[in-house]
């Protein structure tokens, strides 16, 4: 089997596609092995190589080369440990060696109109939209060069339901508004790659059809339990939806997605220059 169809067997269990005549691409490679790492060993990654990971990132795609993305170091022990104390049960948030904020950058096109005197209204779901997408582009590209680094990252997207502290902390004026936090260092022990829904499921072909989507779930539950078992007490709100005999992936995000989260950073965004 070659390295590829091997990555195609850690990332969607495919037995279909064996990657015959596929070229072997490393960066391919790396990305269908890539992993989220929570636990980081004290090594500081070096000034240098945060620098170069940073100029990959902003290099990303942008919008109409709009580039409206922003990076945030937290350095400050005290600004690092304020907002690992908001979200207790993600402790890696605070321990890990480096953490950055990646940010949609609205503000920055309107003052660029003001310099120029044209008249720039960004404060519209479309400028929203982009810059959003411009910070997700930059973060994605700084996980897959720090990767390349030997560093592991988890994103924090959590920071959004705490919007209205996380923001007086990190001084974000208008129109500014954190996309994810990351979580950056070097791993400290091996982690696992996360099966990802089968390609039938996400990879459309002229027309969107999820008509089998039921029967591909159920197979894929069945598969990741298997590789993955939740425990038992990992069941969320049992209260509410009582404890399942078979909690599969499926059972776990709908229970997730059943409780929505995010309430205030609606409330923020329309408060701090965005009428949508």
């Amino acid at each position: 089997m070659s390295t590829y169809a091997e990555g195609l067997q850690a990332r969607f269990a495919d037995t279909a596609a064996d990657g015959e005549g596929a070229e072997e691409l490393p960066f391919v490679q790396a990305a269908l092995a890539r992993k989220t790492v929570r636990r980081y060993t004290e090594r500081m990654p070096a000034p240098a190589l945060l620098d170069g990971l940073i100029a990959s990132a902003l290099s990303a795609s942008s919008k109409s080369d709009f580039q409206q993305a922003s990076i945030l170091r937290v350095v400050d022990s005290a600004v690092r440990s304020a907002i690992g104390a908001l979200f207790p049960a993600m402790p890696w948030i605070a321990a890990a060696p480096v953490f950055f904020v990646f940010l949609g950058d609205a503000r920055r096109l309107e003052r660029i109109g003001a310099m120029r005197g044209k008249p720039v209204a960004n404060g519209t779901l479309e400028g929203f939209f982009n810059a959003a997408v411009d910070a997700a582009l930059v973060m994605q590209t700084f996980i897959l060069a720090a990767e390349s680094a030997g560093l592991g990252c988890c994103p924090i997207s959590v920071i959004r339901n705490r919007i209205d502290e996380i923001a007086p902390l990190l001084g974000l004026p208008d129109q500014v508004f954190p996309v994810a936090g990351l979580c950056v260092g070097y791993p400290a022990d091996a982690g696992h790659v996360s099966l990802r829904l089968p390609r039938a499921v996400t990879l459309h072909t002229d027309r969107y059809d999820d008509a089998n989507l039921a029967a591909m779930i159920d197979r894929y539950d069945q598969t990741r339990h298997a590789r993955h078992a939740l425990a038992r007490e990992q069941q969320r709100s049992t209260a509410k939806f009582g404890v399942a005999d078979f909690y599969g992936w499926s059972e776990d995000k709908a229970r997730q997605a059943a409780e929505p989260e995010g309430a205030a950073f609606p409330v923020y965004l329309r408060a701090h220059g965005f009428s949508f």
